[in-house]
């Protein structure tokens, strides 16, 4: 499994994404779509119209990984947490891809309240 520090920021794109693309297509997309930058070590997520097909790319200092997984039954559910009418990309813990990737509903999991450093 993935593991990144709690710096690492995780965006799920909300617009589907042609999984024929790999690196220089992924990231393209990433400044492109999400407007954001592919060089910034975080990890950005696509799935496919079909939802059966999910890829993530991220830079890992030295060059771009990507990662993708292919479901032999059964489709990833679009997580709909906090989002806005006009969004492109919404942004998740990694519990919550963890879960995404598990086949877990995350919009039915309730999440208790923790402290977090003020804004």
């Amino acid at each position: 499994m993935l593991t990144f520090s709690r710096a690492t920021k995780i965006y799920f794109s909300l617009q589907p994404a042609d999984m024929r693309k790999s690196f220089d297509g992924l990231s393209a997309m990433v400044q492109m779509v999400l407007d954001a930058d592919p060089l910034s070590g975080h990890l950005f997520v696509f799935i496919n119209k079909r939802a059966d097909r999910m890829k993530a790319i991220y830079w890992d200092g030295d060059g771009y990984a990507v990662w993708c997984k292919r479901l032999e039954q059964g489709t990833f559910r679009m997580p709909m947490l906090r989002r806005g009418k006009h969004d492109v990309r919404i942004e998740m813990t990694s519990a919550e891809l963890s879960m995404l990737l598990e086949g877990i509903e995350v919009k039915n999991v309730r999440r208790r309240t923790r402290y977090s450093l003020p804004k």
